[in-house]
C-alpha cells in the first residue's frame, strides 16, 4: 500500500508508471510529473478504468474515499464509471437551468430590445442584489420565501425602489423559465403586497417663472466646456431626457428642416423634436465645435457622449441642489407644469412632445407626428417665453 510520504517523492520517469495502493486504487505518474488516481474495475466481464482526481488535489485519504464508494456502487450492479458520467451530466444540466443562468439567457434576449443603460442597470441588480442569494439554486427549487428574502435584503439597506425593480426583473427571468419549459411557474406572484409601498419619488425641479429666469441667466454665465453649456441651453429648449439629450447624434438632426428624430428610450419609438429659431441657432453654433464628430455633445473620448454626470455636475458648480432644487431630468417638470399652467398648453400636446404613451379614443399609444403642428408652435412658444423669462431676470 502507499503512504504520503512515498508519493510525495515519486519522480517522472521516461514512460508512464503506475504504483498500486490496494483493490485495484493505484496512482499513475507521466513523464510530465502529473499524477492522476486511477480504479481498475471490472464490469461484466470486461476491463475498466475509472479516474478519481489529480494529486495532490486529491490527496491519499480521499482517493481510497473515493474508490470504496465506487467498489460499494460496483457491489450493487452499478458501473461506477457511467455512474460518473450521469452525476457530470446532471451537474451540468443543473447549472443550465440556475437561476444565473437563466437569468443571463434573458438578460441577452432583453439586451436586443432595451437600451444599454437599461441593461447594464438589470445587471447590476442581479448581480448585485439576487445572485448571491439565488444564482446557484436551479429556477425549479426556488421558492416564494426564498425571493423575498432577498429582497428583503435590499429593503434592509433603504433602496425600495430597487426592491420593487429587482421583484420585477426575477417575475419576468421566471416567466421566461417557464416559457421556456425549466420551471413550473413563477413564484413572485405570490408576493403582492409583501414588500413596503414605494414612495413616488419626483426629479427636483423648479416650475416658479421667476426662479427659472434666473437659473437661464445663471446658465448662460456657466463657465465650463462650451458643449456642456451648450447642453444645459438646450435642456429646458427640448426638456427630453437626459440620457436622450447627451447622446443625440448630429445624423439624427435637420438644421433645415428644424427637427430632430431619434429613438424615445421609454416608448422605443421615433420620437420628433421640432427645434425652435433659438434651438437651431444654439445648434448651429455647436457644429462648429463638434460637427465633425458622431455625437452632438462628444466626451473627454470624441468617439463617445459626455458624461452622465456632466448636466448635473454643472448644476452644481452654479450653486443648484440637484436632489432638491433642480436636475437634467427636471427640466421636463418644469416644461409640463408651465406650459399647461402658464402658457395654456393642451396637456395631450405637452404629452406627446415628452414622448410620453398616451392611449387615445383609437387605442394609439404613440404617434411621433400626432398634434405635429401644435407642438411646433407650441416649442416655439415656449423658447420666446423662457427668453422673456431670462430677459426679466436681468
Amino acid at each position: 500500500m502507499l503512504n504520503a510520504l512515498q508519493i510525495q517523492k515519486l519522480k517522472p520517469e521516461a514512460t508512464v508508471k503506475r504504483y498500486s495502493d490496494s483493490g485495484g486504487l493505484y496512482l499513475e505518474v507521466s513523464p510530465s510529473g502529473g499524477k492522476l488516481w486511477r480504479y481498475k474495475y471490472r464490469y461484466l466481464g470486461k476491463e475498466k478504468k475509472l479516474a478519481l482526481g489529480r494529486y495532490p488535489d486529491v490527496g491519499l485519504a480521499d482517493a481510497r474515499a473515493l474508490h470504496q464508494e465506487a467498489r460499494e456502487l460496483l457491489a450493487k450492479g452499478v458501473d461506477p464509471g457511467v455512474n460518473k458520467q450521469i452525476q457530470k451530466a446532471n451537474r451540468f444540466a443543473q447549472a443550465a437551468n440556475s437561476f444565473s443562468a437563466v437569468a443571463l439567457e434573458w438578460l441577452e434576449l432583453k439586451s436586443s430590445e432595451w437600451t444599454e443603460s437599461t441593461v447594464q442597470k438589470a445587471r447590476a441588480r442581479l448581480e448585485n442584489d439576487i445572485f448571491p442569494w439565488l444564482g446557484r439554486r436551479t429556477v425549479v427549487e426556488i421558492t416564494a420565501p426564498e425571493v423575498l428574502m432577498a429582497l428583503r435584503k435590499i429593503v434592509a439597506r433603504g433602496a425600495v425602489h430597487t426592491a420593487h425593480k429587482a421583484k420585477q426583473d426575477i417575475g419576468q427571468i421566471f416567466r421566461y423559465a417557464v416559457a421556456t419549459g425549466r420551471a413550473p411557474r413563477d413564484p413572485t406572484g405570490d408576493l403582492r403586497g409583501a414588500l413596503p409601498t414605494e414612495r413616488t419619488k419626483h426629479f427636483a425641479s423648479i416650475v416658479d417663472p421667476k426662479e427659472v429666469g434666473a437659473l437661464l441667466r445663471a446658465i448662460d454665465a456657466f463657465r465650463g466646456t462650451y458643449q456642456v453649456q451648450a447642453a444645459l441651453r438646450l435642456a429646458p429648449l427640448f426638456f427630453v431626457r437626459p440620457g436622450e439629450l447627451r447622446k443625440a447624434k448630429w445624423i439624427q438632426i435637420d438644421l433645415e428642416k428644424a427637427e430632430w428624430r431619434y429613438i424615445a428610450t421609454k416608448t422605443n419609438t421615433e420620437h420628433l423634436v421640432p427645434l425652435a429659431t433659438q434651438a437651431v441657432e444654439i445648434l448651429r453654433s455647436l457644429a462648429l465645435v463638434s460637427g465633425d464628430r458622431e455625437f452632438v455633445f462628444p466626451g473627454r473620448d470624441p468617439k463617445q457622449p459626455m458624461s452622465e454626470a456632466a448636466v448635473n455636475a454643472a448644476l452644481r458648480r452654479m450653486g443648484y441642489d440637484t436632489k432638491t432644487e433642480i436636475t437634467g431630468h427636471g427640466f421636463r417638470a418644469m416644461a409640463r407644469t408651465i406650459l399647461h399652467e402658464e402658457l395654456d398648453q393642451k396637456p395631450e400636446v405637452i404629452e406627446h412632445q415628452l414622448a410620453h404613451k398616451v392611449p387615445d379614443a383609437l387605442g394609439s399609444a404613440y404617434n411621433r407626428t400626432k398634434f405635429l403642428k401644435e407642438r411646433k408652435q407650441m416649442m416655439q412658444l415656449w423658447a420666446d417665453y423662457l427668453e422673456q423669462l431670462k430677459a426679466k431676470a436681468a
